[in-house]
């Protein structure tokens, strides 16, 4: 069994996105762990079966809108402290919160973990430019296709059951970083029913082709000082201006990527989510 840091809360409900075993997964024999590493970081990898867990949000401030959060990894881990600080802020303000624990490439658990140091991007998943895993015991698979059927299959599980949750069926936004916000962005192409119905793509971004008509608004935030996602979360902004859609773009000045360094901005970056959601009235009762 997976071994559970003892400051993640339970959620109230763990939902499978599947009925029996995973489309992909037929063939991992695999256990899921959780661990927390030399950091401080809680980190989950090997998910076999992709699951929502529900934390519903605080009675008094129930405001009809359900997020899903996807935590980021670079495709190989979860990075559990994303979704945990996400979810106690977003329920406290009135919202449904689904943490999604989506498929990830194989780790091997043998291998020992890298020292403390600056919270870096992850070394590249070993998979190819279309997605395909190049080597372990997922060899030949298409990771992107298998992570992109776990979100979409998020969205329409929720879908499933708005009324028992009283979440407007207009309300099902998608919250993810890193590696998470690039699984939310490949929704935007999806077929209706599994779109969200807004997106936040925090430190995570992807060079995007013009976006559909009817692609939802969409909240970015970055750190200037992130190699890795700042130039493309510039020119996702640039594609939503583009297809004349909603878009709000926050560029903090320092913080690295996972905004690690504290004081440029990044800190406050779901107070900035929140007063968006607000705006569009995602929030009001």
């Amino acid at each position: 069994m997976a071994q559970t840091p003892f400051h993640i809360p339970p959620p109230t409900k763990e939902i499978p996105l599947y009925e029996g075993v995973a489309p992909g997964s037929e063939h991992w024999d695999w256990e899921e762990r959780t661990f927390t590493t030399r950091r401080g970081n809680n980190v989950t990898q090997n998910v076999v079966r992709p699951v929502l867990q529900f934390y519903p949000a605080a009675p008094a401030k129930v405001c009809g809108t359900a997020v899903i959060v996807a935590p980021g990894g670079g495709c190989t881990n979860l990075m559990v402290n994303n979704g945990i600080d996400t979810l106690r802020f977003l329920t406290a303000i009135g919202v449904h919160v689904f943490v999604l624990k989506y498929r990830l490439i194989y780790v091997d658990p043998n291998v020992p973990l890298p020292p403390p140091g600056p919270a870096l991007p992850p070394p590249p998943a070993p998979m190819d430019a279309n997605g395909i895993i190049l080597d372990g015991p997922q060899k030949g698979q298409n990771y992107i296709e298998l992570a992109v059927r776990d979100g979409r299959q998020a969205v329409l599980r929720i879908r499933d059951i708005v009324g028992e949750l009283n979440v407007k069926t207009n309300r099902v936004g998608f919250i993810g970083f890193s590696a998470g916000s690039v699984l939310g962005l490949a929704l935007v192409d999806g077929p209706r029913e599994t779109r969200p119905d807004f997106i936040g793509a925090i430190y995570g971004a992807k060079e995007e082709p013009l976006p559909p008509p009817d692609a939802p608004p969409l909240f970015i935030a970055v750190a200037a000082d992130d190699e890795w996602a700042a130039s493309p979360s510039l020119a996702l902004f640039a594609a939503w201006r583009k297809a004349k859609r909603p878009a709000e773009l926050h560029v903090f000045q320092t913080g690295g990527h996972g905004f690690v360094v504290k004081g440029g901005g990044g800190d406050h970056c779901l107070e900035r989510f929140q007063e968006w959601m607000t705006s569009n009235g995602w929030l009001s009762r």
